[in-house]
């Protein structure tokens, strides 16, 4: 309950503005892109967990594949985001799907999100009770935190343009980039809407003296929007803000920043939730398309060992579920089997705790999967008892 009134803080597509709830479609495309490295793998457990979650629900999904992105792409294409898969995406979104991306790697996620203007990226931070001991952070500062970070993807620095040039001192490497001020305006907006239906409270990143003018504007207008949906606005320097989520984290309701801030800020939460391999978001444009993704990348190191953490991936799948699907029972399910078997005390190395079994990658899925499938069967026996009584 929040200012008097339910609120229901998995319905993240709606602070977009203007958009219709998903209804549930009795076959539902999701768009798959594997990516690199331990792509296949995190991507493989996430398919599997959706297959039973098809089982438990009677759900059809329709699963169609695409093609090479990132690293591999560039390799057999020349091209980090190929236009075969542009064009898969497109279909995808035509038909009323969404994307589930692995990893890529290179430029991918930077030209997937320009080419469908996917402007705003929404990065939940909640720590798992389950996983309290797991981490490196003392589990009594966690209890409160509960922050949503909604990152700007199409302006700033990973969008600028650079080159190279040859000068008497050697080679010079120069980067140009800019923000406007519609697109400040429109990320902000989304996010003054997201603490309104939240906790009232809103941090704009900026850094004053490193961008004063850049700072300026995302004042002038995170002001703005924060008066226009009566929440509270405080800018904070991006280096504060990187200690102030390690040392006081629970201070943070709905963070909004530049995309290198936010993305640097997203990856320091990660400590959070006791490891990246736990983190997820969801990239969407304003007429709600989205593209689901982990926090991390393709960790080439660990591609292959059956090390990877899949949790990451599934719930960026789960996130999918709910926010483009509709599909808010199926999204539960898989969220509370994950915290299940966490707190049964299995675990990937990542989330290693004395007295717990690690895992690796297919061991953890598969107790992902039965504890879906047995979930089910628990409901079901409860529901012929009751009905029995």
């Amino acid at each position: 309950m929040i200012n008097g009134k339910p609120r229901d803080p998995a319905r993240l597509i709606a602070y977009l503005g203007g958009m219709a709830a998903p209804s549930p479609n009795p076959r539902p495309l999701i768009g798959v892109l594997e990516g690199t490295g331990i792509g296949h793998e995190v991507i493989g457990s996430a398919l599997q967990v959706l297959a039973a979650i098809g089982h438990v629900t009677g759900i059809n999904f329709e699963v169609r594949r695409g093609s090479l992105i990132g690293e591999d792409a560039l390799t057999h294409f020349g091209q980090w985001l190929p236009e075969e898969v542009v064009e898969f995406c497109s279909e995808v979104f035509r038909l009323g799907g969404a994307i589930l991306s692995g990893p890529g790697g290179g430029r991918y996620v930077y030209d997937l999100r320009r080419r469908f203007d996917l402007f705003s990226k929404f990065v939940p931070i909640k720590p798992w009770p389950e996983l309290a001991g797991a981490g490196r952070m003392v589990p009594q500062y966690l209890q409160e935190v509960d922050i949503l970070l909604i990152r700007d993807n199409i302006g700033g620095v990973y969008q600028g343009e650079g080159n190279e040039r040859i000068t008497g001192r050697g080679k010079v490497a120069e980067h140009s980039f800019s923000y406007s001020e519609w697109e400040i305006q429109r990320i902000v907006e989304v996010a003054a809407r997201a603490s309104a239906d939240r906790r009232g409270s809103l941090h704009v990143i900026i850094k004053d003296g490193g961008i004063p003018g850049m700072s300026a504007l995302w004042r002038e207008i995170g002001t703005a929007a924060a008066r226009k949906h009566g929440v509270e606005a405080a800018f904070m320097n991006v280096d504060l803000v990187a200690y102030e989520l390690i040392q006081n984290a629970a201070r943070f309701d709905v963070i909004v920043a530049p995309n290198l801030f936010g993305d640097i800020l997203a990856d320091i939460a990660g400590v959070l939730v006791s490891s990246r391999g736990v983190t997820f978001s969801g990239n969407f444009n304003s007429e709600g398309h989205g593209v689901f993704q982990t926090n991390h990348g393709s960790a080439h190191d660990i591609a292959g060992t059956d090390a990877a953490n899949p949790a990451g991936q599934i719930l960026s799948l789960t996130m999918l579920l709910r926010e483009s699907l509709g599909l808010h029972q199926a999204a539960e399910i898989i969220e509370a089997s994950l915290a299940e078997v966490w707190r049964q005390g299995f675990r990937t190395a990542d989330l290693a705790e004395p007295g717990c079994e690690i895992l690796g990658t297919k061991a953890i899925t598969e107790r992902f999967v039965q504890q879906i499938l047995r979930a089910s069967e628990v409901k079901s026996s409860h529901e012929t008892c009751a009905a029995a009584g």
